[in-house]
């Protein structure tokens, strides 16, 4: 049957070449074509690439503020010992602050002197705190941190063994 075909169109090829459109046709298909530009929708690969854009460049972002950023060195993670102690320090030194408020009722002035006292130790501390996040020596940190607070503990209770003594000093003389 193809051979009969395409006997048929080489017997009738000058028919078949005579017979085109005519120039008016084609003008009015360039016309609509023209007027019907149709915009084409982005491809699946294209919103693929894009989302694959996003990951990488919040995973760098990511990377760089996660190793710029190291994370806060606390006493706990060089020392389990040395937090315990910390703890220990830090409960008695509040209760012992919690003590030396009462006093400041009736005598202000020393209370204001004793205060000033602790918050330059506690002033310290926290510098202390500051320089353990950058220090190349942490541990001799942290050894000055717990010396800190033996030292905040021990200038309350001689501040509260003072204030013992002024109420005695007072109840004698009332005698």
């Amino acid at each position: 049957m193809s051979e009969k075909l395409e006997g048929f169109v080489k017997g009738h090829r000058k028919e078949f070449d005579l017979d085109s459109p005519s120039e008016e046709l084609w003008d009015r298909i360039a016309s609509k074509l023209d007027e019907r530009k149709v915009k084409k929708p982005l491809r699946l690969q294209v919103w693929i690439g894009v989302a694959a854009s996003f990951i990488v460049i919040m995973s760098g972002i990511s990377l760089y503020t996660y190793r710029n950023h190291p994370q806060e060195v606390s006493i706990a993670d060089l020392n389990p010992g040395y937090a315990k102690k910390e703890m220990r320090f830090a409960s008695l030194i509040e209760e012992k602050k919690d003590s030396l408020q009462v006093y400041a009722k009736e005598n202000p002035a020393l209370y204001k002197k004793f205060s000033a006292d602790i918050e330059k130790l506690d002033t310290d501390y926290d510098r202390l705190q500051q320089e353990l996040q950058s220090s190349p020596n942490p541990r001799l940190i942290v050894k000055a941190m717990v010396k800190n607070l033996e030292l905040q503990l021990e200038v309350i209770n001689q501040q509260l063994s003072i204030i013992y003594q002024v109420k005695e000093s007072r109840k004698e003389n009332r005698i």
